[in-house]
């Protein structure tokens, strides 16, 4: 993205919305409500697009919340992963649902198949953190 991004741009819905398009690669001005009742938008045109994400990220970054920051990052990088993945991802999350070897196994999952590398280092360092805390399930549970 050659954009750069500061707090003069939020929200882009508003201030910048030749920046934004919808995954499919609408213009936003293109999703009208005349547009979703002709049937020319369809489900696909009302998700937010990665890109989006990634320049909420960026305007984020600009005002130093390198957290959420981050957290636009990664939800760029889980648009790419079916619905249900990303509900199995949040439940074998919770503490004492996975073990070491299930969260790798994810990790590994979403860096090759979903190149969500962000995500992926996020499980693997809640492997480390939950192997520290004992808040791993054991092996066969």
């Amino acid at each position: 993205m050659s954009t750069t991004l500061d707090p003069t741009d939020y929200p882009l819905s508003v201030q910048r919305p030749d920046l934004l398009r919808t995954p499919t690669g609408r213009p936003l001005a293109e999703v009208t409500m005349a547009a979703v009742v002709s049937g020319e938008i369809r489900n696909e045109d009302l998700r937010i697009s990665p890109e989006t994400l990634k320049l909420q990220g960026e305007i984020s970054d600009s005002v130093g919340r390198r957290q959420l920051a981050e957290n636009m990052r990664r939800a760029a990088e889980l648009t790419a992963v079916p619905d249900e993945e990303v509900l199995a991802i949040y439940n074998a999350l919770r503490p004492r649902a996975s073990s070491a070897a299930r969260l790798a196994e994810i990790a590994d999952r979403l860096e090759n198949d979903y190149a969500a590398a962000t995500c992926a280092a996020l499980v693997r360092e809640a492997a480390q953190v939950y192997a520290a805390r004992d808040l791993l399930a054991r092996e066969g549970d």
